[in-house]
């Protein structure tokens, strides 16, 4: 009996549909097959990796869940690589999670082979392995070690996020019951696979319940719109920056043009939104574009997804909804007691069976990141009429200010549905008065002007019920160089 539920569950889609490229199609056979192969190349001589990381860098697609399948059968632990990242960022990910095999595919060997040669590892073009002698795979107990996803080290070097299978399992089975995933879906699959959102929410969701998966090696507007258009897909994730590049593509069209991709659109059983916040205007629009009202969930490379709104029933913009099946939450205040009251600010804590392992070869870290059981997310949250709302990070994203606890993501919703400002970004800058002051940056759109008098008198009026200090914002263009990136960001206050 195959102790790996998600291969299990691929042997009884057989010749179904799981990848479609064109006019390319795969079946989930084939990826057994495949995949089968390649864990024997992995194994040569030993009969189970115990654990060994492998690396594989790979694009979305058949190669990709091949490496990633070969991997787990094998009995190793999969270390994905980002497509995007630089020698050194490769080099400290390989170093870091001491990884003794890099499998990657002829197109895109170039970018590792030099520095797997120097560092001594193991390199698997998965182009070249041709059929092999079968041999039995290992029994893999679900509690071993699966895969480790790095964090994005925006406070400090990356860390290794260990996953289990038992975890991965339970992060799926808790989206696939909440978001009724179905073997006629179709899913297109443009989103990084070195996160959890692509690797978990599209792929391993879709795979697990028997869909069908449109893989991209990017995100190609003109592309996914007439896949959209063609009726393809019954099912879209997306972050917010996709979705604001969709409506920007969509308000350029004809009548007729965009009338033929709303359709498309409208006719999808479920689109979601992640990974970030979005804005409620551009929820609202989206659904006033399309009919579709996003549903917006909470979640992070820790702990799969944690919160989300409902796939029946009131999908409230600006909210992440409730907890999924299986995970508990609770709110911390700083003091250290429990948040029972409404709309009162508090840490999320969680706790479940998807909740990661370990961060790998930092006990320390790890040990300081649960509490009795829980995870402690660094995440601020409130809870009201039954719905969690984000305010940010305890450590960026929460400005303390004349003694209100401010959420930056929540001024920066507000600052964006101002017809002159396109992009912006709120920080707390130090003031002797108010311990902070709330600061933003502003990119404007092209051929608008702003004056700082302007704004004040709109911002006071937008943003009066968060009884923001008078004191309270700064403001200015973003300038940009010549080659149109955005340079140093000026932020002053405004009196």
């Amino acid at each position: 009996m195959e102790r790996l539920q998600l291969i299990a569950h691929a042997r009884s889609h057989g010749d179904a549909v799981a990848l479609r490229s064109g006019s390319s199609e795969h079946c989930y056979n084939e990826l057994l097959d495949c995949s089968a192969t390649l864990a024997a190349v992995l194994l040569g001589a030993t009969a189970d990796l115990s654990e060994t990381r492998v690396a594989y860098l790979a694009p979305a697609g058949f190669d990709y869940i091949t490496v990633q399948w070969a991997v787990w059968r094998a009995g190793g632990v999969a270390v994905p690589l980002s497509l995007s990242a630089t020698e050194p960022e490769l080099e400290y990910l390989l170093s870091d999670s001491q990884s003794q095999s890099v499998v990657t595919t002829r197109a895109l060997v170039g970018k590792v082979e030099a520095l797997v040669e120097r560092l001594g590892l193991r390199l698997l073009i998965v182009d070249d392995v041709g059929p092999a002698q079968r041999q039995p795979l290992p029994k893999v107990d679900s509690q071993r070690r699966a895969m480790i996803l790095y964090t994005s080290g925006t406070t400090s070097k990356p860390k290794g996020v260990v996953a289990t299978h038992a975890n991965i399992q339970a992060q799926i089975e808790t989206l696939v019951e909440a978001w009724q995933w179905q073997a006629t879906d179709c899913v297109a699959l443009f989103l990084p696979l070195h996160h959890i959102h692509g690797i978990i929410n599209v792929m391993c969701c879709a795979l697990w319940s028997g869909a069908t998966i449109e893989p991209y090696p990017h995100f190609d507007v003109s592309a996914v719109l007439e896949r959209v258009a063609a009726g393809a897909y019954s099912v879209f994730m997306a972050v917010p920056t996709i979705y604001v590049k969709l409506i920007q593509a969509l308000e350029s069209l004809s009548e007729d043009d965009r009338a033929r991709i709303v359709g498309g659109f409208s006719r999808m059983r479920l689109m979601v939104s992640g990974s970030a916040a979005l804005p409620a205007s551009v929820h609202e629009k989206w659904t006033s574009l399309t009919g579709q009202n996003l549903l917006e969930r909470y979640g992070m490379t820790e702990i799969g997804m944690a919160l989300s709104n409902p796939y029946h029933g009131e999908r409230r913009p600006g909210t992440v909804g409730q907890p999924l099946p299986g995970v508990e939450i609770r709110l911390k205040s700083e003091q250290g007691r429990l948040v029972t009251a409404q709309c009162e600010p508090g840490e999320i804590q969680v706790r479940g069976p998807g909740v990661f392992l370990e961060y790998w070869n930092r006990p320390d870290a790890t040990a300081e990141s649960f509490e009795d059981g829980w995870f402690q997310t660094g995440d601020v949250a409130v809870y009201e009429r039954g719905y969690y709302r984000i305010m940010g990070r305890q450590s960026v994203d929460i400005i303390k200010s004349g003694g209100y606890k401010l959420s930056a993501l929540e001024i920066e919703a507000v600052l964006l549905q101002h017809p002159a400002i396109c992009e912006c970004a709120v920080v707390g800058v130090p003031d002797d008065t108010w311990g902070e002051a709330v600061a933003v940056a502003a990119v404007l759109d092209d051929g608008d002007e702003l004056s700082l008098e302007s704004l004040r008198a709109w911002c006071r009026d937008q943003l009066s019920h968060y009884k923001i200090p008078k004191r309270f914002l700064a403001v200015d263009r973003l300038p940009r160089n010549a080659m149109g990136k955005v340079t140093k960001p000026a932020v002053r206050e405004l009196f």
